[in-house]
């Protein structure tokens, strides 16, 4: 995407300049930016990667995260998991879940899926109709203590997702105090909607680490502007500022750590 047309002295990605900071912009803290790595998964379908990558296993809670498009004839195929839990969450068509456990689902956009693979779960993922489906699945370890707990599933429909309006923007709050769905580890994850031009300030729990990922458009993320396909890291940052150049759609996942070895074997967190 062109940084065409942005203010002087702007810059975006890893090799752009930090943007000077506005007024009401919190202090600098450090964060890396990274680029979602393009490549296909599953049977077919396209995905932008942020983790696991060659460099960058994990970033403890989170260990996996996949931007997938799923056209016709593609799609997730029956495999299996285990020691993780998953929230799949649907910005665009419909995605038919299945699993050993009798769960049959539908997902449509604005709604989200968690499974507990736990002691291990086997399920599919394919596309509904004709349609494009577009979405984001993110993977949080679970705990030592809890690697071998009964698998769950749980299905939370787009009605049932708190949304919360600013001036400038929207937030769904996928996991967090208001949303219906349950995990096992202590996480914030928000899809946040946000105007050109407009400015979003959140304040993120002390102790938690995270990132920010852009989806769509383009913005700076506490004065570094950041691209679609990027994500900033950024341990305990406490007040975040986000302007948005471009109408731009950004997911905020932050959580508090386990500080325990992880070791990722594919589809399996033990």
């Amino acid at each position: 995407m062109s940084w065409e047309g942005r203010p002087e002295g702007t810059g975006g990605g890893q090799g752009g300049a930090p943007t000077p900071r506005a007024a009401g912009v919190p202090a600098a803290v450090p964060m890396t930016v990274r680029r979602a790595v393009d490549m296909k998964e599953g049977a077919g379908v396209d995905v932008r990667r942020l983790m696991p990558v060659p460099g960058w296993d994990h970033y403890d809670p989170f260990v996996f995260w996949d931007h997938f498009t799923i056209n016709p004839e593609t799609g997730f195929p029956e495999h299996s998991h285990r020691g993780f839990e998953a929230i799949t969450y649907v910005f665009a068509g419909a995605m038919r879940h299945e699993d050993n456990l009798g769960n049959r689902s539908t997902v449509i956009a604005g709604g989200a899926q968690r499974f507990t693979a736990g002691q291990g779960i086997t399920h599919s993922e394919q596309p509904v109709g004709r349609g494009t489906i577009r979405g984001i699945q993110l993977w949080i370890t679970l705990p030592q203590r809890l690697k071998a707990i009964a698998p769950d599933y749980q299905q939370v429909d787009v009605d049932a997702l708190p949304v919360r309006r600013f001036t400038g923007g929207h937030l769904v709050e996928i996991v967090g105090k208001g949303s219906p769905l349950r995990l096992h580890t202590s996480v914030e994850y928000l899809a946040v909607h946000v105007d050109p031009g407009a400015v979003y300030r959140g304040q993120i729990p002390a102790g938690y680490r995270g990132f920010i990922y852009v989806v769509d458009g383009a913005a700076a993320v506490n004065g570094r502007g950041i691209d679609a396909g990027e994500a900033c890291f950024m341990e305990d940052p406490g007040a975040v500022h986000v302007e948005a150049w471009q109408e731009s759609l950004l997911m905020f996942c932050f959580g508090r750590p386990h500080g325990e070895p992880i070791r990722q074997n594919g589809p399996y967190v033990d």
